[in-house]
C-alpha cells in the first residue's frame, strides 16, 4: 500500500484516491496483520524527529511513512481476531462518512452553523430510538463516548436535585447536604470519574453489592438510600447497567426504576454495550424498565458498526440538561434559536463534530435487520464458545453469557484454590495467546478471581476465528500447566 513517489501526490485528488485505495485494501486485509501491536515502548518516539519540519515535505514521503512507521504501532481493532475489551467494527459506510465529515469540516454547535448537521442528528437519533424500541418522548444528542454521556446525564440529575446550583455552586455551602450517587460494584469506572468531575467526590458514590450473576441487588440499593437519608445526605441519582464491562451482566432495571421513582432519584441507564442488542426484536427485553428512566446511553460505535467515536445519549427531559449547561454569549445568539435545536446547549463542548453523518449512513446501509443479524451471530458464537468451555473439566466459566462476551479461566487440578497461582497461570495463558498475533484477549477480576474475557463484536469475526481462539487457549493452558491438550470439541 506504499505511495508511488512518481505519482502526482501533490494533487489533492491523487492524495484522496490513494487514501481511498489504502482504506479499501486495509479493510479487506485487516486479518493479515498481527492483531496486537508488537511495538515496544518508545519504538515510534525514537524514530520521529524532535520537531516539525521548517518546510513542508512531499505527500509521497508522508504517506509512505504511514505504512513504514505508523502501522507497526497499531493494534488492529478492525481485525476479526480482536476479542479484547468490547470489540467493534469500523464498517465501510462509516469510514466513507468519516472522510466526508472531515472534508466538510463542520462545527455543529448551532443550527445555523450547518442546519443539516443538527437536523440529521435529530433524525438519525430518532431512527435509532425506534430501532431500540424506545418511546417517542425520548430525545437524543450525540457525544463522543459513554463517559461523556454519563457525565452529562449525572450533571442533569445534579441540576434537578439542586436547582440553584448554576448560581451558587457546591463549594462552601453549609445549607447543602452531600449529594449521593448509587451504582453497582460492576458499574463502569466512568461513573466514578463523573462523580469526580461533578464535585461530588468518591466518598459519595455508593457501590451497591451484586448477586451471584453480578447484577445489582435492589434490596441493598433501597437500604443504602435509607441509610444515607438518615445520615443527613441527599440521594441524587441511581445508575443501572445493561451490559457491565467485566461480565456484561444486566441490572434488574424495572426494580431499580421502582425504587428510584419512589425515592425521587434520577435514574440513568448505562447501556453503552448491551443496549444495542435491542435492535434484534428477540432481544428487545434487555431494555425492560428503561421506559421509567430519565436518561439512557447506547454506543453505536460498540456493536452497531459505526466507527469511533459515536455515543447516543437519550433524555426524557432535555430541558434539565440545558438548564445545567446552556450559556449563550451575544456572539452566539441567533434569531431562530427558539424554533430550532442548538446542540451547544446540551453539554460542555461548543465545538461539535458532524458525527450524525456516519450514524445515518450506517443505519441506512445495514438497516435494522442487517444490524440485528450481526448481533444474533455474535451471541451465537459466544454461546458456542461457552459450551466448549463448559464441556472441559479444567476450564471454568465465571459468569452468565447474556450477550456476546464470555468470562472464564483455566483451573488446573494442581493449583487448587490458590488464587495467586491461578492468576499468574491465566495471565500467562493470555500472554501466550496474544503473542500469537492471531487473536487479542483482555482480562478482568471478579473479586479475587482473575478472569479471561472473549468479547465478540467485530462484523468479520466468524466461527473459524472463535474455534482458533479456543484452540490457542487450550494449547497455551497445556503448555503452561504441563497438561496434555487435545483439539477443541467442535
Amino acid at each position: 500500500m506504499a505511495a508511488d513517489a512518481e505519482d502526482d501526490l501533490a494533487s489533492p485528488h491523487a492524495q484522496l484516491r490513494w487514501a481511498a485505495d489504502w482504506a479499501a485494501t486495509y479493510l479487506a486485509h485487516a486479518a493479515d496483520y498481527p492483531v496486537l501491536s508488537r511495538s515496544r515502548p518508545g519504538d515510534l518516539s525514537t524514530v520521529l524527529p524532535a520537531a516539525a519540519p521548517e518546510r513542508g515535505e512531499p505527500m509521497s514521503a508522508i504517506l509512505d511513512d504511514v505504512d513504514r512507521l505508523i502501522i507497526p504501532g497499531i493494534t488492529h481493532w478492525n481485525h476479526p481476531g480482536f476479542l479484547a475489551y468490547f470489540a467493534n467494527t469500523g464498517s465501510p459506510p462509516g469510514v466513507v462518512a468519516e472522510l466526508i465529515t472531515a472534508a466538510l469540516n463542520v462545527n455543529g454547535m448551532l443550527w445555523r452553523t450547518s442546519p443539516a448537521a443538527t437536523e440529521l442528528e435529530e433524525r438519525s437519533l430518532d431512527w435509532l430510538r425506534q430501532m431500540l424500541g424506545l418511546a417517542a418522548d425520548w430525545r437524543g444528542v450525540i457525544t463522543d463516548t459513554a463517559s461523556m454521556s454519563s457525565l452529562l446525564a449525572l450533571a442533569a440529575a445534579r441540576e434537578r436535585a439542586v436547582p440553584d446550583l448554576r448560581r451558587r455552586g457546591l463549594a462552601g455551602r453549609a445549607d447543602l447536604a452531600p449529594l449521593v450517587v448509587y451504582a453497582s460494584e460492576q458499574a463502569h469506572s466512568s461513573i466514578d470519574k463523573a462523580c469526580l468531575m461533578l464535585g461530588l467526590g468518591l466518598d459519595n458514590l455508593r457501590k451497591v453489592a451484586v448477586d451471584a450473576d453480578f447484577q445489582m441487588r435492589p434490596d441493598d440499593l433501597a437500604a443504602a438510600i435509607v441509610a444515607d437519608r438518615k445520615a443527613g445526605r441527599l440521594p441524587m441519582a441511581v445508575v443501572a447497567t445493561v451490559g457491565t464491562t467485566s461480565t456484561t451482566s444486566i441490572d434488574p432495571v424495572p426494580m431499580i426504576a421502582a425504587i428510584a421513582r419512589r425515592e425521587g432519584l434520577w435514574l440513568h441507564v448505562d447501556a453503552a454495550y448491551g443496549g444495542a442488542a435491542a435492535v434484534d426484536l428477540e432481544r428487545r427485553g434487555v431494555l425492560d424498565g428503561v421506559d421509567q428512566a430519565d436518561s439512557l446511553v447506547v454506543n453505536p460505535h460498540k456493536w452497531l458498526l459505526v466507527p469511533m467515536d459515536c455515543s447516543a445519549l437519550y433524555l426524557r427531559d432535555p430541558e434539565r440538561l440545558k438548564a445545567a449547561f446552556s450559556l449563550i454569549p451575544e456572539y452566539l445568539r441567533t434569531p431562530e434559536a427558539d424554533s430550532v435545536t442548538n446542540y451547544m446547549d446540551w453539554g460542555v463542548q461548543l465545538g461539535r463534530r458532524f458525527r450524525a453523518l456516519k450514524l445515518w449512513m450506517v443505519l441506512r446501509a445495514y438497516g435494522r435487520e442487517g444490524l440485528a443479524a450481526v448481533i444474533r451471530e455474535h451471541c451465537r458464537l459466544a454461546l458456542l464458545l461457552a459450551g466448549w468451555i463448559d464441556a472441559e473439566p479444567r476450564w471454568e466459566r465465571l459468569a452468565p453469557v447474556p450477550f456476546s462476551t464470555v468470562v472464564f479461566r483455566h483451573r488446573p487440578v494442581a493449583l487448587g484454590d490458590d488464587e495467586a497461582a491461578l492468576e499468574a497461570h491465566n495471565a500467562r495463558i493470555m500472554d501466550i495467546v496474544n503473542q500469537s498475533g492471531e487473536v487479542f484477549l483482555s482480562h478482568t477480576k471478579l473479586g479475587e478471581r482473575y478472569a479471561l474475557r472473549v468479547a465478540i463484536g467485530n462484523a468479520g469475526t466468524g466461527e473459524d476465528t472463535i474455534a482458533r481462539c479456543w484452540a490457542l487457549l487450550r494449547a497455551a493452558a497445556a503448555a503452561d500447566s504441563g497438561e496434555s491438550g487435545a483439539s477443541p470439541r467442535i
